[in-house]
């Protein structure tokens, strides 16, 4: 079942510059300036976690954790690659249980 809106009654609830297809464009633009400063929190997270994976493989890391944190790194480096950075922070946040942290 579809239901239509008058555009007439969109333009008269909404104030001109959001009247009919400028809403799609307003939203979209909320939406993109919204969201960008929490991406660039996420890609500089992702980029701190992989530098912290490394340092703890470069620290000698107990031989149980090993395996654990090159899959966590190998991990993280392709998502980075990939601009997943929720997927790469959840990559980190498997080495960081994995050294007890």
């Amino acid at each position: 079942m579809r239901v239509s809106v008058p555009r007439r009654a969109c333009a008269a609830l909404l104030p001109p510059p959001f009247a009919g297809e400028g809403l799609a464009r307003a939203l979209c633009l909320a939406a993109t300036l919204l969201t960008a400063p929490a991406l660039a929190d996420e890609r500089a997270a992702c980029a701190d976690g992989i530098a912290m994976i490394r340092d703890a493989l470069a620290k000698d890391p107990p031989e149980a954790a090993l395996p654990k944190l090159r899959k966590a790194l190998r991990a993280a480096e392709r998502e980075q690659g990939e601009a997943e950075f929720d997927e790469c922070l959840d990559a980190v946040g498997d080495a960081r249980r994995a050294l007890g942290r």
